[in-house]
């Protein structure tokens, strides 16, 4: 979950690679997954799609215990919003979701008023409605 996840797991990360265009998104899911190697398409063992995942600089050392190294991966399930726009979360997130416009090589991300399934800026302007100060 993105609420566990600390900026200092993040401080290897060198680079985000996006596997689709993330301005269509209003969240995506978060997790740090153990993965074999420090770079590279991880493989993905998830209901639902991988949408991006995190690439480790060389200083990146890999667990004593199984020689795994722990890297963002995002995703999204079947009943998300991108999909499924009045489901279950036509408003609010899971706990493990942030706008992906947030984030960043070692930054977490946040939530914001669009993740949470309030009025995105252009919609705010078509409808005429004034944006807060």
């Amino acid at each position: 979950m993105s609420a566990l996840i600390a900026e200092n797991e993040l401080v290897h990360e060198s680079d985000l690679v996006w596997l689709e265009d993330i301005s269509t998104l209003d969240y995506v899911r978060q997790s740090l997954d153990r993965l074999p190697t420090r770079r590279g398409r991880p493989a993905y063992h998830r209901d639902g799609r991988m949408v991006g995942y995190a690439l480790l600089g060389p200083g990146a050392k890999p667990s004593r215990s199984s020689g795994t190294f722990r890297r963002r991966v995002f995703w999204l399930l079947p009943h998300d919003r991108d999909t499924a726009p009045e489901g279950l979360y036509a408003t609010g997130v899971p706990a493990e979701a942030v706008d992906p416009r947030t984030l960043a090589p070692g930054s977490k991300g946040r939530k914001t008023e669009r993740s949470e399934g309030g009025l995105s800026p252009s919609a705010t302007r078509e409808l005429g409605i004034a944006p807060p100060l």
